[in-house]
């Protein structure tokens, strides 16, 4: 959610700050704000709005070579001057920035209240700046150290003193926070992307850790004051891919990656004679998932929706009984495991709250985790007792596009792995299976091919306020997730229906204003799905097929067509979902929307 950015060194700081900022902007905030230690006070400037509206009040900025900066999405308080971080202690000792909860805020404001303290804002952070003030007498990290034992929540912060020109104390538990490790510099982010065109070398704080930065050194200790050595690591990530280069939009530029994203998570898994699928990171856990009994998927927004499409072939081909549930109902909902129960849980960032807390409700229960993550080194990957890496690269853009394909990329490949594990696959289907995965890199290009019919059926349907996706089989999560899109990035109402459920309540709202998207796979289910088809067109509704290419009979009845590659069921929901995202895009371009920054949304969801 917020994004919190800090530096220590011999530059001027203010700049690379609001530099970081910008590259955290894809977190979702309402509100910015940047605090800078001038050598004698520290100075803070904060605005409403965007970092563009930070950078107006910035005409002549603060200058020093300590600072630290925030964007808020306000939980605790209405987006404000008042409610904006940096927050500041009574005595304007302290200024620090803060994303996470503190469950515990009123208890401990009450508490400040009695002993004297004006509070300026309705935020939870104030609370811990006010804390964290009445504690400082000149050890800062102590100071911090006393308040957090206090705290109840989750936090992620940076704290300055007003006597320490050259000291930033960070901390964290349940919200990402790591260190940038400079020469003569130190940098703190939510995310390696605030300071990565600056230096590789990270150190991820863990749950319950603070670390005292100056420009040449990071001490880390736990919130009992124990040292702790931190591992140091070095990210591959290339600062040019967090660019958008030609693209007008992070979106735009990560749906044409697909096909690359989609070919980096297959390298290296397939065995040449497609027999076999390459899990390394699972061949010391083979004994353990034979004898599974049960799958457990636990996920939260589009990471959910890829696991409904692995409902589908883990029940079909590996033969096991799978139930897929939201994160957070999931932790509340006393679920029934035991040491036969896999929970394979699904996350792009690697630190949505809600499925944080789920691993360990699994693991407390006795039950073993396996998650699919696209970010190294994330909590959920740390925390998992087994994890598979998707290769999507980062993905800037809030909606998410090539996390997903991979995700369902990754989900086919663990269907034939434990389908042949168990002896449940039979080896002949399981190489044309890997095969057709093999081919999904050039089929995705060939989708691109539609996109000047997808821009025309965008400008023909963007006026529109309400829109209906139906899907049978792994056509229904497809569905879903093309509806996500559509209302994620141009606020457009869109609903994801089972098409068998068609007639159980959505069929009333049918009508000429109404338009249909149809994913049209042919397979078993066709023919049903072609009925569906006629229904919405006896009550003039309109209707935007995705079928595939060979499928002429789609032309007689859909008032537009959109194309994909002929392939099996499984590979087609793959397929089916890159136009769905184009149309979205389109869509919101003609509406004029913030497309890699739709109102209310963040990235990676890090609070409850």
């Amino acid at each position: 959610m917020c994004g919190i950015v800090g530096y220590l060194g011999k530059k001027d700081a203010l700049p690379l700050v609001v530099d970081g900022l910008k590259y955290l902007e894809y977190r979702g905030y309402d509100s910015a704000g940047v605090a800078v230690h001038t050598g004698s006070k520290i100075e803070i400037v904060k605005a409403v709005g965007k970092i563009q509206d930070l950078e107006r009040k910035l005409k002549n900025p603060p200058k020093g070579r300590c600072a630290i900066g925030h964007t808020r999405w306000a939980t605790h308080g209405r987006p404000s001057l008042e409610n904006c971080h940096p927050h500041q202690s009574s005595s304007a000792k302290i200024a620090l920035v803060h994303n996470g909860i503190i469950e515990n805020y009123n208890v401990l404001r009450t508490q400040l209240q009695e002993e004297g303290v004006v509070f300026q804002s309705e935020t939870d952070t104030e609370v811990l700046a006010q804390l964290i003030g009445k504690y400082y007498v000149d050890d800062l990290a102590e100071a911090v150290l006393q308040a957090l034992r206090e705290v109840e929540g989750t936090f992620a912060i940076a704290v300055m003193a007003q006597d320490k020109p050259s000291e930033i104390v960070a901390a964290k538990r349940a919200a990402p926070l790591c260190i940038g490790v400079g020469r003569d510099e130190n940098f703190i982010g939510s995310d390696a992307l605030a300071f990565i065109k600056h230096t590789n070398k990270v150190v991820y704080l863990k749950d319950n850790e603070a670390a005292v930065l100056t420009a040449k050194s990071v001490l880390v200790r736990n919130l009992r004051g124990k040292k702790v050595n931190p591992k140091t690591q070095t990210l591959s990530l290339d600062p040019a891919s967090i660019e958008k280069g030609e693209y007008p939009h992070y979106m735009l530029k990560e749906i044409y990656e697909q096909p690359h994203a989609v070919q980096d998570t297959l390298d290296g898994r397939i065995s040449p004679q497609n027999d076999e699928v390459i899990f390394r990171e699972l061949e010391k856990h083979r004994e353990y998932l034979s004898n599974i009994n049960k799958v457990f998927i636990v996920a939260c927004g589009t990471s959910w929706h890829a696991g409904l499409v692995a409902e589908y072939l883990l029940e079909r081909y590996a033969r096991l009984s799978v139930e897929v549930d939201y994160a957070a109902e999931f932790r509340y909902r006393y679920p029934v495991l035991d040491k036969k129960t896999l929970v394979l849980t699904i996350s792009q960032s690697g630190e949505t709250a809600d499925t944080i807390a789920a691993i360990g409700e699994a693991q407390s229960l006795g039950a073993k985790v396996l998650s699919i993550v696209n970010v190294p080194s994330s909590t959920i990957a740390r925390n998992s007792n087994m994890v598979i890496y998707t290769y999507a690269g980062r993905e800037i853009g809030v909606a998410s596009t090539k996390a997903f394909t991979t995700q369902l990329v990754v989900l086919s490949l663990l269907t034939v792995y434990l389908g042949l594990l168990r002896h449940t696959l039979p080896a002949d289907q399981a190489t044309v299976m890997l095969h057709d995965l093999k081919c999904v890199p050039i089929e995705i290009s060939k989708i691109f091919t539609e996109v000047d019919n997808i821009k025309r059926i965008a400008k023909a349907f963007y006026r529109h306020s309400n829109a209906l996706y139906l899907g049978r089989g792994v056509g229904f999560p497809i569905a879903l997730e093309g509806a996500l899109k559509l209302k994620e990035i141009s606020y457009i109402h869109a609903e994801g229906y089972s098409a068998a459920e068609m007639k159980h309540g959505p069929i009333a709202l049918i009508d000429e204003n109404m338009p249909t998207v149809v994913l049209a796979f042919k397979g078993r289910r066709y023919e049903k799905i072609l009925g569906n088809i006629m229904e919405v067109k006896a009550r003039k509704g309109k209707l935007i097929a995705v079928a595939s290419a060979s499928n002429d009979d789609i032309t007689r009845v859909a008032n537009e067509v959109i194309r994909i590659p002929d392939a099996t069921e499984g590979i087609s929901a793959i397929l089916a979902v890159v136009p769905l995202q184009i149309l979205a895009y389109y869509i919101a371009v003609e509406k004029g929307c913030p497309v890699d920054q739709p109102r209310n949304l963040a990235k990676s969801v890090t609070v409850e």
